[in-house]
């Protein structure tokens, strides 16, 4: 599976459904009255996290996803359906930006979790809803709120336990195929990993837990040389990392301070992880040299151990230290600044903004005010008229006024271009539209 770690996606959530505008009509029911049902909701757009995924590779297949729309309201009361919401699974660790702003809006680290992205547009009230005892027989109805449209950027993160690190050809693919399941490619090539590759490595308790392999790092990846700097971030949410260092390398110590040299340069977090350091091939050097490296990792860590990944040898006791670290350490608390999201479906009620846009022309905006000004049909007068009381009511106009608002000036919200006039003159013909 090739493995793909950012992606962009768009998202459309459905289109309320419109509602309508009917009468009942009964032979013995005098004055039937308004009987238009609502329409239904449309679709919500949710991001889910699921366990069995790794990688993006999903996303470059397909990259707009579209909810279904809400069925319109129908004749004697009927709503209309809601649509069902549409799910997108993503792996764990995969943290989700808005391309807008570029804020972080959703971390999915658990199984399961969701997080909404993309609300669905409200259903239009039917005519019956508008019925009050000074209008009987209202004549208009409201179409449904349309979606919302979204261009997300995805980035993954893996979740992993444990992190192997070392420089190219230092045997970490050799050594994750021995401990699990896990078949990378291995040559006796540098940079033969191309891309990280997950294992799941039993416990003794029947548990398991996971490692991941990094392909090799060099001196200057942190600047982006090599392969290895474009996966560095999928070890920060290690619990620890296991450092396997070449023996049969020209300079072991060397190359086992250039990487930690270079996760320094990348983050402190990562620096500052926990390291088991594995002394790789010792099958492939003396007695005497394995007994120097030993004593001289010593200097830099307590917990050095000899292996060799090919032979096996000193692998069940790293295999039983790594386990207990591994319940011993907690991850990592990775931080992340997450962006309150609601302001992307404008839901606030009471507040609304104005902006003098000219001379004698005003924008107004707001949660509710927006809301109305889409499902305001703007054939229709009386839906207009209806949007302006509303307006009256909630001291926009009165603020206007503040702004130096005079008559024949234009209000403009939404889609619509309204002619402001005062009290006296105020009905169907001060609507410009």
């Amino acid at each position: 599976m090739k493995f793909i770690d950012k992606a962009k996606i768009r998202v459309v959530s459905g289109h309320g459904g419109n509602g309508m505008v009917a009468w009942r009509r009964e032979k013995y029911v005098d004055k039937g009255g308004p009987a238009g049902g609502d329409g239904g909701n449309g679709g919500d757009i949710y991001l889910i996290g699921d366990e069995n995924m790794s990688t993006l590779l999903d996303f470059k297949m397909k990259s707009v996803y579209k909810a279904s729309s809400g069925e319109n309201g129908g004749i004697k009361g009927m709503h209309g359906a809601c649509a069902k919401d549409l799910t997108i699974k993503v792996p764990l660790g995969t943290i989700v930006r808005d391309t807008k702003n570029g804020k972080v809006i959703a971390d999915i680290t658990e199984h399961e979790q969701k997080v909404l992205v993309a609300k669905g547009g409200r259903g239009g009230r039917g005519n019956a809803k508008f019925a009050t005892a000074q209008k009987r027989a209202p004549q208009f109805c409201e179409p449904g709120e349309p979606g919302i449209e979204r261009v997300l950027e995805l980035e993954l993160k893996l979740m992993a336990d444990v992190g192997l690190l070392g420089m190219p050809n230092a045997g970490k693919s050799t050594y994750i195929s021995a401990v699990s399941s896990a078949k990378p490619k291995i040559a006796d090539y540098p940079f033969t990993t191309l891309v990280p590759h997950l294992g799941v490595v039993k416990k003794s308790d029947g548990g398991a837990y996971v490692v991941a392999d990094i392909p090799g790092l060099i001196e200057g990846a942190s600047e982006g040389v090599g392969l290895g700097h474009e996966f560095l971030r999928h070890v920060e949410r290690c619990r620890f990392l296991i450092h396997i260092v070449d023996l049969t390398a020209e300079d072991p110590i060397k190359n086992y301070k250039t990487i930690n040299n270079e996760l320094e340069k990348h983050s402190k977090g990562l620096a500052n992880l926990y390291q088991i350091i594995v002394l790789n091939k010792i099958d492939a050097i003396s007695p005497e040299d394995k007994k120097q490296y030993f004593e001289e990792f010593k200097k830099f860590s307590k917990d050095v151990y000899p292996i060799s990944a090919v032979t096996r040898e000193g692998i069940n006791d790293l295999l039983y230290f790594t386990e207990k670290k591994v319940d011993e350490i907690p991850k990592p608390e990775f931080d992340i600044d997450i962006e309150d999201d609601l302001g992307a479906y404008d839901n606030d009620d009471s507040s609304f903004e104005i902006i003098k846009a000219a001379k004698d022309a005003y924008f107004v905006t707001g949660g509710k005010i927006n809301r109305l000004a889409k499902v305001t049909d703007i054939r229709n007068t009386e839906q207009v008229i209806r949007l302006q009381n509303i307006m009256k009511s909630m001291g926009v106009f009165e603020e206007l006024h503040k702004y130096g608002l005079k008559n024949g000036d234009t209000v403009i919200v939404g889609h619509l271009e309204l002619g402001y006039y005062d009290d006296e003159v105020w009905g169907e013909t001060s609507t410009k539209i």
